[in-house]
């Protein structure tokens, strides 16, 4: 039977429907989820065994929630997907302002309404998409706002005194009853405000203006915070924060290779931009990798974080430098090429809150300092490994190479040169060449010349080249003829 075809109360006591709260709701659906094996927060990655488990556990508790944790963790989307928790279609008195349970009334309007129709009351059917309430707490959030007031124009026009309940504005939370109401950022809450939360959170009603209403709603409450030392701005009140049953730690992404399943999802691309640019495997890991170092960094505010959102922002910008180049060129196809990391600067300076150290330095001096320092991370990985202290006449892997710049001076790299021009200058350097066959000779070709880039960047983080911006590209040298021609 299509439950939608149902009308009245009376259609829906034959129906055999009963009540259910809408923790209940959450309770089963995700009982019945745990037992198929499906999982019941697809696209959230690296929280697996940390955080989803808390968060089934809470479900299954009937608790409250509030997700703690740094920028760009996924908190709101979690709570976002708990929609799929609920049932599809509940039904509510028709003209309820506050979904009104058909077998359950709270208002004074569905209890008169039911009172005068009885069986014949109409309802309609609220989907579960229209179940999800989200505010974002401000400090100049009302009351009123959030539970709600006296409307002198309803008393007015229904020629009421202010003493009747009939006059009430219900606010957000009241308008949400049966549903997921989200408050984002919760210390930005003025504390009288929070106040205001108790008795919904504990006992499930509300007070309006001193009204005698018992108004008890059901409602799955969630919360969204930042750690209480992140900023000065305010933080959650002891009481509140009692009343409230889970409170679950949300992390960053533990791996590269959960951090690129991340970013690979989230990034908005065109079509004919994911056609034109290949982006080579060791250029994804480069680009999350940088996210970590900037975790890490001395110049950076650990306490702000490091939203997943740099990585996913740099990652569209990436592309955007190889296509445009490829654009300039006429070419129809180009590969992600190492000095296009510079086009990913301006994702990183606007995602990142830096220390006074960090100011100093300047933050694009920064963004290419943590480049530079995931570069450096991953070489040892791919190469034989630089040590700090060498013997001056001993010869290593990168011998050929360094002679080879000492000899040729060096040679430049412009930015928006073509591919075909790109290549020419990389195998012009015989001993790269034969670096590459030597430790990845059955790298594909498209990433051929990504890695020979990525050896030259690494040599100079590494101090065994000198690399220098100019004004249209990168420039290659031998570290000491370098240095000599400065003298």
């Amino acid at each position: 039977m299509n439950i939608q075809t149902i009308n009245t109360l009376g259609e829906l006591k034959a129906a055999g429907y009963k009540s259910k709260s809408i923790k209940d709701e959450l309770r089963d659906n995700l009982r019945e989820k745990i037992k198929s094996g499906k999982p019941a927060f697809e696209g959230v990655h690296g929280y697996e065994n940390t955080v989803i488990p808390e968060l089934e556990r809470a479900i299954l508790s009937r608790h409250n929630i509030n997700l703690l944790g740094l920028r760009g963790q996924a908190k709101t989307r979690l709570a976002r997907l708990m929609l799929e928790l609920l049932d599809e279609y509940i039904p509510y008195v028709k003209g309820s302002e506050i979904n009104d349970d058909p077998l359950r009334p709270v208002s004074r309007f569905a209890k008169e309404l039911i009172a005068i129709e009885g069986d014949a009351t109409p309802i309609a059917w609220l989907h579960r998409s229209e179940r999800f309430f989200e505010k974002l707490a401000t400090p100049d959030v009302t009351v009123a706002d959030l539970i709600g007031d006296i409307d002198p124009i309803k008393a007015a026009n229904l020629k009421l005194s202010y003493a009747d309940d009939r006059v009430i504005h219900f606010g957000m939370i009241p308008r949400a009853n049966r549903c997921i109401f989200v408050i984002n950022e919760l210390p930005d809450l003025q504390a009288r405000i929070q106040v205001a939360l108790f008795n919904i959170l504990q006992e499930g009603d509300i007070q309006i203006r001193g009204f005698k209403l018992r108004l008890v709603l059901d409602m799955q409450f969630i919360f969204t915070a930042n750690p209480e030392d992140y900023t000065n701005r305010g933080s959650i009140v002891t009481p509140l924060k009692d009343r409230i049953g889970s409170q679950i730690l949300t992390h960053y992404p533990e791996t590269v290779a959960i951090a690129r399943t991340i970013t690979e999802q989230e990034a908005r691309l065109d079509a004919r931009q994911a056609d034109t640019v290949f982006v080579p495997s060791l250029a994804k890991d480069l680009l999350e990798q940088i996210s970590f170092e900037a975790r890490d960094s001395e110049f950076i505010d650990h306490k702000s974080g490091v939203s997943a959102r740099m990585s996913i922002t740099a990652y569209e910008n990436l592309l955007s430098t190889a296509e445009r180049r490829a654009l300039r060129n006429g070419e129809s196809n180009t590969t992600v090429r190492l000095s296009d990391f510079m086009g990913i600067v301006p994702s990183i300076t606007g995602k990142v809150e830096l220390v006074y150290e960090g100011e100093q330095e300047g933050a694009a001096a920064v963004a290419e300092n943590l480049i530079g320092s995931a570069i450096k991370t991953f070489f040892p990985g791919y190469f034989p490994k630089i040590e700090k202290l060498e013997k001056s006449n001993e010869k290593n892997a990168y011998s050929d190479l360094a002679e080879w710049f000492f000899t040729e001076s060096g040679f430049e790299i412009p930015d928006e040169c073509s591919d075909e021009a790109y290549h020419k200058l990389l195998d012009a350097v015989p001993p790269l060449e034969a670096l590459l066959k030597k430790y990845h000779a059955d790298l594909p070709k498209e990433e051929r010349y990504f890695m020979m880039e990525f050896l030259l960047w690494g040599l100079a983080e590494y101090n065994k080249l000198s690399k220098d911006r100019v004004v249209s590209g990168h420039q290659f040298k031998d570290l000491y003829g370098s240095y000599i021609g400065k003298l």
